[in-house]
């Protein structure tokens, strides 16, 4: 009931508001249980998908938009809710992807959609990144489910990290054919298969969106920006001390000189 009115309203203002193009909804079953596999390039993901879908989606979500306490909390909570996203406590990374591939699984034996972000976090920099093998191909082998590739376009220009406010332009959304991996099931405890379906989720993925794909992992991606940033700023700040120092010096040689 919750998520039919918050479809409504917060699904009807963002397709009235950014107008997204959609490719492929004929992909999408009438019924029974489908796995929306999606490349992540903004927080509004979540959003864009499930407003231009006819069917329920459910989503998981860090366990904290759920339990911050007062009453922004509870609004915060209240919200994820209704737009269908589960918590998921994400405080240790082995019980983080058992909880997602548990949550997978309850969604989809009550014969829904369930969605999942195979990158594990958001791209930092618009590029498509290797999908972690533990939660999709674990969820798919588990309950035989089909895996539906799904491209969003564009969301991150939207509102990039650290903007407030949103850009208002039109993203879209590209869904393609399902894929059918029964050919593995029982097989969802060999990490061998586990990467080889994961591996070919994301080739259709990244042949839907268009991306850069980069062999390597979103979170080492962002460890490494955050290094590299750190450097940089570590180098300017010795910079400024330096060339302090310089004019320190330069002034004291002026002074004895007069």
């Amino acid at each position: 009931m919750l998520y039919g009115a918050m479809k409504v309203s917060v699904g009807g203002l963002l397709k009235l508001t950014f107008r997204p193009w959609v490719e492929g909804l004929e992909n999408i079953p009438a019924e029974g249980p489908a796995i929306l596999a999606s490349n992540h390039l903004s927080f509004s993901d979540s959003f864009f998908l499930p407003a231009v879908l006819d069917r329920r989606v459910t989503f998981i979500a860090k366990a904290e938009y759920f339990t911050t306490p007062g009453l922004k909390g509870r609004l915060t909570a209240a919200f994820f809710k209704g737009v269908g996203q589960l918590p998921v406590d994400r405080s240790g990374a082995r019980g983080a992807g058992e909880a997602a591939v548990k949550s997978g699984i309850e969604v989809l034996e009550r014969g829904e959609l369930f969605g999942i972000y195979p990158e594990g976090t958001r791209s930092p920099d618009g590029r498509l990144y290797r999908g972690k093998p533990g939660g999709l191909a674990r969820v798919a082998l588990a309950t035989g489910a089909p895996v539906i590739p799904v491209a969003m376009i564009d969301t991150e220009k939207i509102q990039p990290p650290g903007k407030v406010v949103p850009k208002v332009m039109r993203p879209g959304i590209r869904i393609g054919k399902p894929l059918d991996f029964s050919r593995y099931q029982g097989m969802e405890h060999d990490r061998f298969v586990l990467r080889a379906v994961t591996d070919e989720v994301m080739y259709e993925i990244m042949k839907l969106s268009g991306q850069e794909y980069v062999d390597m992992y979103a979170t080492a991606a962002k460890r490494q920006l955050a290094e590299a940033a750190k450097a940089e700023r570590e180098a300017a700040k010795a910079a400024r001390t330096a060339l302090a120092q310089a004019e320190k010096d330069q002034a004291e040689k002026e002074k004895d000189a007069g």
